[in-house]
């Protein structure tokens, strides 16, 4: 055996990992690595691992999940295939206004017709029921209807043709006082500045009287255009009034039997819509014509009765309408009676049209139409954009039969009844070949909306 002598022999390591003679490896100059000049990864660091210097700084996003690639393209592919319905969607919008456009000549008179036939059924329908032929009721109350409107027109019009000279007089006194206004302070512009102002006016009128004759033209020709669809519309109405009752029978008739009952509510909801749109505007419009009207009258304001009677059309335009034909008084009266009896008839106007639009109209539009102000506000200057005046009157209604359409489809989805009603029945098709009718029956089960 060797001689392992205690100057040979290797000593043991101690239990804390150090020599037994306690020396630690840099007391070597043969083994400390700060004594050689060498880095190190660092003291006691595990090949293959980073110290803490190059190691990554954890984050808090998760790790991906397997599932992630497959649920991205699933959602993707989902995404393209909603895009691609509502491109498809839109497109059919557009196609459908651009067929309704090259319609709307003949479109017009029909809706015009429908609107007429709201506002005298009900005189139509009183004498129908008391035995009187459908087109004698229909002619009596069409020609009544006719009467009632050029009485009116014969009414207005000596009034405005005798005062509209002395109102031109007023008008350009108005305009004096406006200048001497200008020329004071805070303007302080001098007569010469005004004057260049109106000559340069002028000239441009000048410059461009062969566009102004261009669009006079255009307005006559508008004119009579309008005066051909409301005799169209007068015929339409006649016979509305005369065949109304068919008509739901015969829409549903051309369809099948599960869809005539959906034909016939929808229709009777859209009718009973468009009628109570225009009892509403009426009542607004008598509202504000007469408590402004009187106003006036009391004001001394001339043009009272024609004021009036613009005031009660104008309602008809929700919300633009009420505020042009107050603007329209506010003139009047600013060129014939002065400025503070402009301000007392803007006062008037303005605390009448709070009470229609915070106490009026949300009662009726709650029992009725149920549409918000800024839809309202929407509709018509979209109406006005793309129709002009024809285009405000219509905007509201037919945004509310827009609705009236959408709430009814909602329902159906939702999986209700719409087409029962209150009472518990529905009208379903019935009859041969040799015709068909509408009957009520007992719905299977009760109308939720009720």
């Amino acid at each position: 055996m060797p001689d392992q002598s205690p100057a040979s022999r290797p000593e043991a390591p101690s239990d804390d990992g150090t020599p037994a003679d306690g020396r630690t490896p840099s007391d070597d100059g043969a083994t400390g690595p700060e004594s050689s000049g060498a880095t190190s990864p660092g003291a006691g660091s595990t090949p293959g691992k980073p110290t803490h210097d190059d190691a990554m700084v954890p984050t808090r996003s998760p790790a991906p999940s397997p599932e992630r690639s497959r649920r991205f393209q699933a959602a993707a592919r989902v995404l393209a295939i909603g895009s691609g319905e509502l491109v498809l969607v839109v497109l059919a919008l557009i196609i459908i206004g651009y067929v309704l456009g090259k319609l709307w000549v003949v479109l017009l008179p029909v809706v015009l017709a429908l609107l007429f036939t709201t506002v005298l059924w009900p005189l139509a329908r009183f004498l129908r029921k008391h035995s009187w032929p459908p087109a004698l009721a229909a002619l009596v109350t069409l020609l009544l209807f006719l009467a009632a409107f050029g009485g009116i027109v014969a009414w207005i019009a000596p009034q405005v043709v005798n005062q509209v000279e002395d109102l031109a007089d007023q008008f350009s006194a108005g305009l004096q006082e406006v200048q001497n206004w200008l020329a004071g302070p805070p303007f302080n512009l001098g007569d010469g500045q005004v004057d260049d102002a109106i000559d340069s006016v002028i000239n441009q009128v000048q410059s461009n009287a062969q566009n102004i004759a261009g669009y006079a033209y255009t307005t006559a020709t508008t004119i009579g255009s309008i005066v051909v669809n409301l005799v169209l519309a007068l015929v339409l109405t006649f016979f509305y009034l005369k065949d109304g009752p068919r008509w739901v029978p015969w829409l549903a008739a051309q369809t099948g039997p599960k869809a005539a009952p959906h034909v016939a509510a929808l229709s009777l909801k859209t009718w009973k819509t468009l009628s109570e749109f225009i009892r509403q505007q009426a009542l607004v419009g008598f509202v504000d014509a007469f408590f402004i009207g009187l106003g006036l009258l009391v004001l001394g304001v001339p043009l009272v009765l024609p004021l009036a009677v613009l005031t009660f059309f104008g309602a008809f335009v929700p919300i633009i309408g009420a505020f042009v034909a107050g603007a329209f008084a506010v003139l009047i009266a600013l060129v014939t009676n002065g400025f503070t009896t402009a301000l007392i008839v803007l006062a008037i106007v303005i605390v009448v049209q709070q009470i229609e639009g915070n106490v009026l109209q949300p009662i009726l539009q709650g029992r009725g139409l149920n549409l918000h102000a800024a839809v309202v506000i929407l509709a018509v200057t979209a109406g006005t954009s793309l129709a002009g005046i024809i285009g405000a009157f219509l905007a509201v209604p037919v945004a509310a039969l827009i609705a009236v359409a959408y709430r009814y489809g909602r329902d159906v989805l939702d999986g209700m009844s719409p087409e029962v009603e209150p009472d518990g029945t529905r009208r379903v098709l019935s009859g041969d070949v040799s015709g068909s009718e509408l009957v009520s029956e007992h719905a299977e089960e009760p109308n939720p909306l009720r």
